[in-house]
């Protein structure tokens, strides 16, 4: 297994499909691309945010720049199991996603400023001054059964499919299972090209012929506008 990437650089196009076009797409697809590292997984975010949600509205309107903060897992952990602490910024349509691995209980201690990183990098520094300018708390776990594929020409593109997108704004730690209610349409699929450059030619043909166009979807932007707007701002 290759060593984990822990730094990216890429466009990421996303697009939103019924059942028929993810079924159309993947006949299609089978000839181009091959399972990657995490192939079928379960993967579980914790994000985080001020007590106003202002990370997530300030993604919603669409700024030049944007950024989030998350602890994921692929899989449900246990405490001392591996995940992730995600930066992730946008800028100009460019997405620049950093993080650094720790163990589920650390990570969860390290991002409330309980405990530092056992080695001073580039990315726990930038993820320290990140916190530092913001003041986050767990806001919202979203969890979706994964594939993910690679192109056989290219390992630089992958492409994923989120399938049964669930959240819940309670038991806000990877640790405590991957339940949570239904973010999506019944059948919807939630496919995510990640490309270092343009959307190859075979790829685009692909997608015009059977008619699939990209959507500003986000499960945490959608979560956020369909569940959690109202009890926010209920008062003001």
């Amino acid at each position: 297994m290759s060593q984990t990437k822990l730094t990216f650089k890429r466009y990421e196009k996303k697009y939103l499909l019924t059942a028929e076009k993810y079924a159309m797409l993947r006949s299609r697809l089978d000839r181009h691309i091959q399972p990657d590292e995490y192939f079928k997984s379960t993967v579980c975010s914790v994000y985080y945010d001020t007590a106003d949600y202002a990370l997530i509205r300030n993604s919603i309107d669409a700024p030049i720049y944007k950024e989030k903060l998350r602890l994921r897992s692929y899989n449900v952990p246990q405490a001392d199991d591996t995940v992730f602490v995600e930066l992730k910024e946008k800028f100009k349509g460019l997405v620049y996603k950093r993080r650094i691995s720790l163990s589920a209980s650390d990570a969860v201690d390290y991002v409330a400023g309980r405990i530092s990183v056992p080695e001073d990098t580039q990315v726990s520094r930038e993820i320290d001054w990140f916190l530092r300018m913001n003041e986050v708390f767990p806001r919202v776990f979203l969890a979706s059964d994964r594939e993910a594929y690679t192109a056989i020409d290219d390992n630089e593109l992958r492409i994923t499919f989120d399938l049964d997108i669930r959240w819940r704004d309670h038991d806000l730690d990877l640790t405590l299972g991957d339940h949570g209610k239904c973010l999506t349409e019944p059948g919807q699929v939630l496919m995510e090209i990640k490309m270092p450059e343009s959307c190859p030619m075979w790829l685009a043909k692909m997608l015009s012929e059977c008619e699939i166009f990209p959507t500003g979807f986000s499960k945490y932007g959608a979560c956020y506008k369909t569940n959690l707007y109202n009890g926010v701002f209920a008062n003001v």
